[in-house]
């Protein structure tokens, strides 16, 4: 076998996605797992059509990951961030998940997560205590 070139891919490559998803379930199927796997993204807009919201992540195998929440700063403290992770959490319950993660930086909102029952898992240290990195969990009930 010849040596491999690796190469960086920007943007969304549909070869990629077929690959990843290929591999990922081969790979889980020999070890006795079930992929499951679901890409997500919830958006929120206000009256106009304009994003003010958004949510995105993953589920595979028995969790549900969330990548992103971001909320414009003019919606900050209305509870739409809430209503998007819950919506994420709604869209999954009940259907082989069985808990939520997610990581999140001391400067964005570790506080805001607790109040919602996600629990602490770990604090990756960091001199810098707004780059400190937090991984949380929630149990996804049924």
């Amino acid at each position: 076998m010849s040596e491999s070139i690796i190469r960086r891919i920007d943007g969304d490559d549909p070869e990629i996605g077929e690959f990843i998803h290929r591999e990922f379930t081969r790979y889980g199927e020999q070890n006795g797992v079930v992929l499951n796997y679901d890409e997500f993204c919830f958006a929120a807009s206000d009256e106009t059509g304009k994003i003010t919201g958004v949510i995105t992540g993953r589920a595979y195998y028995n969790e549900v990951h969330i990548g992103d929440l971001i909320v414009v700063e003019s919606c900050r403290g209305s509870g739409l961030g809430s209503r998007l992770v819950r919506a994420a959490e709604d869209a999954y319950r009940g259907r082989g998940y069985d808990v939520v993660t997610l990581t999140t930086f001391g400067f964005q909102a570790p506080g805001f997560y607790k109040k919602l029952g996600y629990h602490l898992e770990f604090v990756r240290e960091n001199p810098d205590p707004a780059l400190r990195k937090y991984f949380l969990s929630k149990r996804l009930e049924a």
